[in-house]
């Protein structure tokens, strides 16, 4: 495996949608990249990708609602490239249901993954950036419903919001061993997760998946567009090269959705 010169990049959910688009970014900018994610088969094909344009990848599995799995996924970067320099906590699912109709097993499901998996993920790359001396980025991957609610999620609104709080948290408490923290907050972006929501929603809310896109996910943009993948990657690579002037701030990519 090559080692590029430079720094090193953990990226979870990464062998798709944003996650995707963000190892791909990091690497085109000469960042070492960790694909991790629980599909090895989907991960290895984006690991592949980078190698063929000239980048460092390789992939871990890892399953963030699993302390052992998250541990052993960021000491194994840590064994290989030498450092944790940037962790991308991107992995998420979505489940959609009314409120009275939510059963509980799918809400502690989306806690794991979003919620435990955010601390779990932030936790160990924390105690690297902070044994190592140099520091380092941690950046969530928010939502508008970091900022905003929505009907039928109810979980997802729960954890994103809580983000906020834990990136405010570990901003305070890394900068004296210069951790920083952010949260990147998109609007919808037509990845796997945002396309399987249109006919669960569709079915849910009675209306047809073009009222959906238009009237529900698109409805107080300015301008009816979808956010993008590029869009958000970009706005990681630029957090990774903040100088720590906005640690603990949210960065929100919506369309005018929702504005800070």
């Amino acid at each position: 495996m090559e080692f590029m010169p430079g720094k090193v990049a953990l990226v979870t959910g990464a062998a798709s949608g944003l996650g995707r688009g963000c190892a791909i970014k990091l690497a085109k900018k000469g960042v070492n990249v960790v694909i991790a994610d629980v599909n090895v088969e989907a991960a290895e094909k984006v690991a592949s990708e980078i190698k063929v344009l000239g980048g460092s990848a390789f992939v871990v599995e890892m399953d963030v609602t699993s302390e052992e799995s998250v541990e052993a996924g960021i000491r194994r970067c840590v064994e290989v490239y030498g450092s944790i320099d940037i962790l991308v906590s991107n992995a998420g699912i979505q489940i959609v249901h009314p409120i009275e109709e939510f059963p509980f097993e799918e809400w502690k499901k989306m806690m794991a993954i979003h919620a435990d998996g955010a601390f779990l993920t932030s936790r160990a790359a924390y105690r690297y950036m902070k044994e190592s001396g140099k520091g380092g980025k941690i950046i969530f991957m928010g939502s508008a419903h970091s900022h905003v609610g929505s009907k039928l999620k109810s979980p997802y609104c729960f954890a994103k919001h809580g983000l906020l709080g834990l990136c405010r948290v570990l901003a305070k408490e890394g900068a004296e061993y210069g951790i920083h923290t952010y949260v990147v907050c998109p609007g919808f972006v037509k990845t796997p997760l945002v396309e399987k929501q249109i006919p669960e929603q569709s079915e849910a809310l009675g209306i047809s998946e073009e009222e959906v896109i238009k009237n529900v996910m698109l409805k107080d943009t300015v301008d009816g567009i979808f956010t993008t993948v590029e869009d958000i990657a970009n706005a990681v690579y630029y957090l990774t090269e903040d100088s720590g002037a906005m640690t603990g701030q949210s960065i929100v990519l919506s369309h005018g959705w929702h504005m800070n």
